[in-house]
């Protein structure tokens, strides 16, 4: 599996995750794949040859269980812009039933037939063919752990083995998937595990049924295997059924950040100036945001606020928008009520815009409870309309105005820190400083 920015939307992982299993692998993300998946096949492929097993390998639960795990496949969960399949189900008895060093190449046949499915509908890329092999990797861990410890024939008093095995499966898995996700996407390990780790709650709960599964089959013989299909078979309805959910969530995302384009757009045609401007504030706001540790619906709604914070503007008259000089005090009254026009005219779209209303009617409070319209301060004030405010001012007081040219970089830093804890949040003025003086920005 492969993780992205982790403070992105997940709607947005998902649709990375399909649009990237549907192209062809390039440059640095084609390198690393193919390392990593040539890597498990030297080591498995000298595991299956190198370390003895007590046990043949035998066509009847070779056939059954690759079957089996070719079905449990099907059930696909997507993570973040990666997936995850219940084929601990299967992995556990393959562990007893095969000769237990031979596990990792069985997994990888078995994983590349379950994927044939995907390249046959055109779900997946058969390009990426060869990328099974790197996603095999959590079943080296546990034929590792068994063989080298001589608890291949199964006894209930080995279970620290056992244990022991689940926990290395994890570490193979998480140290291959997080230098994937290094290499690829510069993915920090500590947000890879984050991401991913329902994948190893799911496999640790299932990690039991497939253990009774080989104990039933090592008794009754290894068709007894089989009967983890149905259950295999009701998460694949699942998993469907959560699937179509994300597809909805992702017409729907898409339909909201079409609307916000769309406004942004009525906004730059009303006044160029505006628009150009919001633009900007979107790219310093996402910095800020990011720098902060925002989580996915914070950083979508600074995102949307930061675009849409002069929607409001449009109910204002041209002549007191591009008014060469200051603004008299009734012009002022007017134009302030540009967040609360903002406001209303979002909630009437309603759903993730109508929140985005709120803090678009909050982005010219001032932190001391200063600002308008509702004389809000600290942190009544949402983090999102601090961070766009702070934004919004920079980017003013450094862009050319009918009425004043921009001021130098340096002359609006000692603006911020100037107006830090009266205008500003201090936290966000220093974030938004050091962007800037470090070149991010």
């Amino acid at each position: 599996m492969q993780t992205a920015n982790p403070a992105s939307n997940p709607e947005q992982l998902f649709a990375r995750g399909r649009d990237r299993a549907l192209s062809k692998a390039q440059g640095r993300e084609r390198a690393v794949e193919w390392a990593v998946g040539a890597g498990f096949l030297l080591v498995a492929l000298a595991m299956s040859v190198l370390m003895e097993s007590p046990r043949a390998l035998e066509a009847t639960p070779l056939i059954v269980l690759v079957v089996a795990y070719v079905i449990a496949c099907q059930a696909r969960f997507d993570i973040a812009d990666g997936y995850t399949v219940p084929t601990e189900l299967v992995l556990v008895p393959m562990l007893f039933l095969l000769p237990t060093p031979a596990v990792p190449l069985v997994v990888s046949l078995s994983w590349g037939l379950g994927r044939m499915i995907d390249y046959a509908s055109g779900h997946a890329s058969v390009h990426r063919a060869f990328h099974v092999f790197g996603d095999c990797w959590h079943a080296v861990g546990p034929a590792l752990v068994i063989s080298a410890l001589g608890a291949q024939a199964f006894a209930w008093d080995a279970w620290p083995v056992y244990l022991l095995a689940l926990l290395a499966q994890f570490g193979f898995d998480f140290a291959a998937t997080a230098a994937r996700a290094q290499l690829i996407d510069r993915t920090p390990p500590a947000a890879v595990l984050r991401m991913i780790a329902p994948v190893y709650a799911l496999d640790a709960a299932l990690a039991p049924i497939g253990l009774l599964a080989a104990v039933a089959a090592l008794q009754l013989g290894p068709g007894v295997c089989l009967a983890v299909i149905p259950l295999a078979l009701v998460l694949a309805v699942l998993s469907r059924e959560r699937q179509t959910r994300i597809e909805q969530a992702l017409t729907l995302s898409e339909a909201y950040q079409g609307t916000a384009m769309l406004l942004g757009d009525v906004v730059e045609a009303d006044d160029a100036y505006t628009g150009s401007h919001s633009r900007g504030v979107v790219e310093l706001s996402l910095a800020v945001s990011d720098r902060l540790g925002l989580g996915f619906e914070q950083r979508r709604n600074v995102e949307f606020a930061a675009l849409l914070h002069d929607v409001g503007k449009i109910a204002v008259p041209n002549e007191i928008i591009n008014k060469k000089g200051p603004l008299d005090d009734a012009e002022w009254e007017v134009m302030r009520q540009h967040t609360i026009e903002g406001e209303r005219m979002l909630k009437r779209i309603g759903g993730v815009l109508a929140e985005v209303g709120v803090i678009v009617r909050a982005s010219h409070e001032d932190f001391d409870g200063s600002g308008y319209p509702d004389g809000l301060a600290g942190e009544e004030i949402p983090v999102e309309a601090r961070i766009v405010s702070c934004c919004d001012a920079f980017s003013a007081m450094t862009t050319t105005r009918s009425y004043r040219r921009a001021m130098s970089t340096e002359a609006a830093i000692a603006e911020l820190r100037a107006c830090a804890g009266t205008q500003f949040d201090p936290q966000v003025v220093a974030t938004l400083v050091g962007l800037v003086e470090s070149g991010q920005v």
